[in-house]
């Protein structure tokens, strides 16, 4: 009942929608290139100057529903916009898109995320000059999801990397791009295009395809092409390269120590790649690169390297959007109130979640109507994001349906298309012989008694997981007697004691699932304990693959690049023998005790053949 009444919403909705675009003269199809610019160039030339400055910002709004979200997604929106809903959002400052997170409580489930996303778009074509919205959010997978199960959650990047078939990543992108666009969701904030060459590097890691610029260069291409074809805007990023940092930007601004020929030999051919596959959107880096351009202002607010570099010298036309602008990385130089001036006079076109709209919105206001940023400036900017809405199809119909949604999103063939890539990423590192044999697979007949411990870091999408739990599940449903013991990732001398003993005389192998091991991590601690059982022990790295430097004397190690589910089951069926480690690291893994020497280079992952 409540789908029928959707879709008879949508169908008066959409009817609505195509006499208002029809009026604009945008819905038409244009008879040449030029008619198609005129048009949208009228388009602009209708709005008012408060129309044109919030077409510039994409900004966050909370709850469920554009118009009757929970009281306290009211109050948030009250207190930290002024307004109190989406649909009033978009109303007052006729922002030209949302981006979703779940800690907005945005993407509850796909339904609610379908109706979210009709009920802001009715709210763009309500406005005095109807235009679309670009609904976005960053649905990377692995380690950054803001849509979670029933939809189809895929490997992660340097999973992806891991894969011996380049094709897995634009599969992954094609399927993941269809069940954002049957969710009403048309801009995606991947896929990441930094080159990881920095194992310390807090922000990115796992969120890279890897180490090699030649190889991430591709696979990002790959991902383009597979989100592109599936009708939705993919964004590359983090331009000029985000790879070499030992600085989160959430929280500080980085500095990339590159030189400009380093940059155009490991930074830059992820991006021109990207460009060459026709990337919609580009995504900027609050990092500070002296060697492009000495200012020592971040690269978000840098004319020399988004309009030299970006724009002149790579030859890049589409829409550049900034990363987020309440992030502490473009905010320690200048005042929330020039970030975004600065940024526009960069060369940006769309900024991103500032920390405060109605002082970024009138920060950029007050600088049109001063003359300091032309009518002009911010008009190039404003088509360029209207020809993606018009060629995502926005200006003839915005709307998606439940139907849409059941017919799409986490259909069975997606989430078996999942489980298949993944089984292709799992990397066996250590399989050091026991007895007559290496340790793995494990047999359920010689080691059918198995305890499951480790860390259970919270789900990226806050629908999967814990790790051991889904583990254990996993190795019961093979036909093991699987027993789960958290040890969280920094377990207590009283965990690890507990764990020791639940090894001891009770388990034929032991499953340690770790997580960022450190030298000084009690992680280390933990896996030396129950070693010294004498059960034999298999360590699953659940994040960074580094993990095996700091544990040197195991004798079974692996390296599953995340902690969700799909990727946590198919370690589970490698280990078990269900399956064939296909996967080759794309990261190399340096000494712990000498970092200058690789233990284990880029390709190197073991088979049981």
């Amino acid at each position: 009942m409540h789908d029928r009444s959707l879709s008879r919403r949508t169908l008066l909705t959409a009817t609505a929608t195509a006499a208002a675009i029809t009026a604009s003269g945008i819905g038409i199809a244009p008879a040449t290139a030029t008619a198609h610019h005129d048009r949208l160039k009228r388009l602009i030339s209708r709005m008012s100057l408060e129309e044109k400055v919030g077409q510039l910002f994409v900004m966050r709004a909370y709850g469920h529903s554009a118009t009757a979200p929970d009281q306290a997604d009211i109050d948030l929106n009250l207190k930290e916009m002024g307004v109190r809903t989406a649909a009033e959002l978009v109303a007052k400052y006729h922002v030209g898109g949302i981006i979703y997170f779940a800690w907005a409580h945005n993407t509850r489930d796909p339904h609610q995320i379908a109706d979210l996303s009709n009920g802001i778009q009715q709210a763009g074509l309500a406005q005095p000059t109807p235009v679309p919205l670009l609904i976005s959010t960053d649905q990377e997978h692995g380690i950054v999801a803001r849509v979670g199960a029933p939809a189809t959650l895929m490997p992660g990047a340097m999973a992806l990397g891991a894969s011996p078939s380049p094709s897995h990543a634009r599969t992954a992108a094609r399927i993941a791009g269809a069940e954002l666009a049957a969710m009403g969701i048309v801009q995606n904030y991947a896929p990441v295009a930094d080159v990881n060459v920095n194992p310390a590097n807090p922000v990115i890691g796992v969120r890279s395809f890897g180490a090699d610029p030649r190889a991430v260069a591709r696979l990002v291409a790959a991902q383009v092409r597979g989100y592109q074809s599936a009708g939705i805007a993919a964004t590359s990023k983090h331009f000029p390269g985000h790879g070499d940092t030992t600085v989160d930007s959430h929280t500080g601004i980085p500095v990339i120590t590159h030189t400009r020929r380093q940059w155009e030999e490991i930074d830059a051919p992820p991006f021109r790649a990207a460009i060459a596959a026709g990337i919609d959107s580009i995504m900027t880096a609050h990092i500070q690169f002296p060697a492009l351009d000495p200012s020592n202002d971040p690269a978000t607010l840098s004319r020399p390297i988004l309009t030299g570099i970006l724009r002149e010298e790579l030859g890049y036309d589409g829409v550049v959007v900034t990363d987020a602008l309440n992030m502490q990385g473009v905010r320690d130089k200048y005042g929330d109130h020039r970030v975004p001036v600065l940024a526009l006079a960069a060369g940006v076109d769309q900024l991103l979640n500032p920390p405060d709209l109605a002082v970024a919105w009138n920060g950029v206001l007050d600088a049109v109507k001063s003359g300091e940023i032309s009518v002009a400036r911010i008009e190039e900017s404003i088509l360029r994001i209207l020809r993606l809405k018009e060629k995502l199809g926005l200006f003839r119909d915005p709307l998606t349906s439940h139907r849409s949604v059941d017919r799409t999103v986490g259909v069975r063939a997606h989430l078996a298309a999942a489980d298949r890539i993944a089984e292709s990423t799992t990397t066996l590192l250590v399989n050091d012989s026991v007895n007559d044999g290496p340790l793995l697979p494990l047999s359920r007949r010689s080691s059918p008694r198995l305890l499951i411990v480790g860390a259970d870091p919270a789900s990226p999408s806050g629908s999967t997981g814990p790790p051991t739990t889904v583990l254990a599940k996993a190795f019961t449903e093979l036909g093991f007697t699987a027993t789960a013991l958290p040890t969280s990732t920094s377990p207590t001398a009283a965990k690890i004691d507990e764990a020791v003993a639940a090894a001891s005389g009770k388990a034929d192998a032991v499953i340690v699932g770790t997580y960022n091991v450190s030298a000084t991590s009690a992680q280390r601690t933990l896996v030396a304990r129950l070693t010294a059982t004498g059960v034999p022990v298999v360590v699953l790295a659940i994040r960074n693959p580094y993990d095996i430097a700091q544990l040197p004397n195991v004798r079974a190690a692996l390296a599953a690049y995340c902690w969700t589910d799909v990727e946590l089951r198919a370690g589970a069926r490698v280990i078990a023998g269900r399956a064939e480690p296909e996967g080759r690291l794309p990261v190399p893994v340096q000494r712990a005790d000498d970092p200058s020497r690789v233990l284990y280079p880029i390709g190197h992952g073991l088979s049981y053949e």
